[in-house]
This record gives structure tokens, C-alpha cells and sequence, in this order.
């Protein structure tokens, strides 16, 4: 059955949320559900049960209300005061692959490396998917890349629900992508992305990705709480993988220079094993990894005149 949500928030306003059957909360703690394993909690929370839920819920939410659509958290720092307004993330009903006249047609909450391996059963090659952490949504937010390949350049099309509660349709025109980034709103709800990706042999397509997946366990921190890259490669351009790739100009590379692989703030680290990412080691907050991101940034600049650009992206109140 739909539940009716009536909330009152800040100065006795009652805020009469449309009836939802999926999930729908208050003080959500985001905490659990980001990869750093820091935050506050999102003032509402919701979890449609499917597309016509989301989309009922969206046409009804009041205007005055702000809305934050996420993923996994794999590339997020929410602020320790919170979230205010609706956070929407995507579950089940969301997270299907399928294939259809040479199309890969994944749902928007299905894990990146959930559909580089489907897809390579069927003989797709999406495998630079396999090793970036999130899912197909942020994916496409983000223009997420690997090994010199990124989402835009197999992505079709996608759908995504607005605040108005209609499902639009997106072509590459409508997205503007750019290097770890695109113009799309942020409270645009995607909820599924079509790729066009070559063919391959399934044996060869799974042997890259375990080769890819060797390759990065040997140089990332796989098992710690962290979020991934911290900054995006000034030089613009994700690292492909070739043996005599240049890494002059790669953000790993100049937080090595300014002196900070393994520099430490609180329980806060820039990881010795790969200095781009940010590590929690245990009781961190999201105000102490915020700073040490600052502080390397300044460092950065101070050593070689490159003012390095976040690419985990930061909400909330602090």
C-alpha cells in the first residue's frame, strides 16, 4: 500500500510528500551508504519501487523542496551537517542489463562492473567499466573513464525523470560531455543508458577485465574506505593503460612532487600506495578530508603552479 508522508520541518511548515510505495524516511544517515563513510543524514529519503513510483513521486514533490539523486556514494563527500530537501537513490527495478540489435541497455542503479562482465558474456566490450566504482547513473554524470575510454564514447541515449515527473529522453547532444564531467542538472533523475559498444570474444573480453582488474588491486588501495581518484588529471585525460604512458601531468603524479603520498591529517590520508586517493583510516569526518583535499590542493599549486580540480564531488551543509 502507498504510504502517506506528512512532515513538519524548520518553523512548523508541514510538507505533505506525495504517497510513495517505495521506501521513504526521515534523517536518513548517508554515512552508511557512501564509500568514505562520513556525513550527515539526509533530511528525507526516498527509494521508489519502480519507475512509475519515481515518477508519481517527482510530479507531485512541492518546488520548494530540493532534490539530490545518488548512486552508490563511490564518488562522494556529503558535508557532516547533512543533506537538506529529498535524497533520491535508485534500487532494484533499476539495475537491469539488457541486449537488444547490438545495444547494451542498462538501468541506471546497475554497478559499473556488474555490466562490463554482462555485457562481455554477450560479447560486448564495455570492459573499461569493469574497475570503475559506482554505477551506470553516475557513470554517465560523471563521464566516468578508464584506460582511456570513457562512457561518452559509447553512450546512445538515456532516460531520466525531471522534477516535473515526466521521463525525457537524452541523445548526445542534450548531455555535453566533457572530461570527467557533464552539463547535466543535478536534480535530474537518470534512470537508464543505452551504449553502443564494439563486439569482441567473450574469453578475451574477460581476460582483459581480469588482467584490468590485477592491474589496478596492484596499484590502487582496493580494500580501504576511499572514493576513488580525489582530482582529475590535469592533463585532462584519463591514463590508458600503455607501458610508456607519460604521467608528468597526472594528479597522482603531482601530489607526489608537492610531497604528499601518505600525508596524514587526523584520521584523514592521501593513500602512500596511490596519493589521489583520499583514505578514511578510521573515525574520520567529512570536515577532515574536505580540509586535507584543500591543503593538497594548496600544496600543489605552491609546487608547480597546477591548481588541481576535485573530482569527488562535495554537498551539504558543513
Amino acid at each position: 500500500m502507498p504510504s502517506q508522508n506528512c512532515y513538519t520541518v524548520g518553523f512548523n511548515m508541514v510538507i505533505d510528500f506525495p504517497k510513495t510505495r517505495g521506501k521513504f524516511t526521515e534523517n536518513q544517515k548517508l554515512s552508511d551508504l557512501t564509500w568514505l563513510k562520513v556525513g550527515g543524514p539526509a533530511e528525507f529519503f526516498f527509494q521508489p519501487a519502480d519507475l512509475k513510483d519515481l515518477m508519481n513521486f517527482l510530479s507531485k514533490l512541492p518546488d520548494s523542496t530540493s532534490l539530490f539523486p545518488i548512486g552508490v556514494g563511490s564518488n562522494l563527500i556529503v558535508r557532516d551537517g547533512g543533506l537538506k530537501g529529498v535524497v533520491i537513490r535508485l534500487g532494484r527495478g533499476f539495475n537491469s542489463v539488457e541486449f537488444l540489435n547490438g545495444l547494451v541497455v542498462a538501468g541506471a542503479a546497475a554497478l559499473d562492473s556488474f555490466v562490463a562482465r554482462k555485457a562481455a558474456d554477450h560479447g560486448y566490450d564495455l570492459t573499461f567499466l569493469r574497475t570503475i566504482p559506482g554505477s551506470i547513473g553516475g557513470a554517465l554524470k560523471m563521464n566516468a573513464g578508464c584506460y582511456g575510454k570513457y562512457t561518452s564514447d559509447y553512450f546512445v541515449s538515456a532516460k531520466a525523470v525531471n522534477r516535473s515527473g515526466d521521463l525525457v529522453k537524452l541523445e548526445k547532444s542534450d548531455v555535453l560531455f566533457s572530461y570527467r564531467n557533464t552539463d547535466l542538472p543535478t536534480d535530474l533523475v537518470v534512470v537508464e543508458v543505452t551504449f553502443a559498444p564494439p563486439l569482441g570474444e567473450v574469453d578475451r573480453l574477460h581476460e582483459k577485465m581480469r588482467l584490468q582488474k590485477e592491474k589496478r588491486d596492484g596499484e590502487q588501495p582496493t580494500n580501504d574506505i576511499t572514493a576513488g581518484s580525489t582530482f582529475r588529471n590535469p592533463c585532462g585525460y584519463s591514463s590508458s593503460g600503455a607501458v610508456n604512458e607519460n604521467h608528468n601531468l597526472k594528479a597522482w603524479k603531482v601530489i607526489e612532487d608537492a610531497g604528499l603520498r601518505g600525508f596524514t591529517m587526523g584520521a584523514a590520508k592521501m593513500h602512500e600506495k596511490h596519493p589521489n586517493f583520499l583514505t578514511n583510516i578510521g573515525g574520520s569526518t567529512a570536515s577532515e578530508l574536505e580540509k586535507l583535499g584543500e591543503l593538497v590542493r594548496k600544496k600543489v599549486f605552491q609546487n608547480s603552479g597546477i591548481d588541481l580540480q576535485w573530482e569527488i564531488i562535495r554537498v551539504g551543509d558543513p
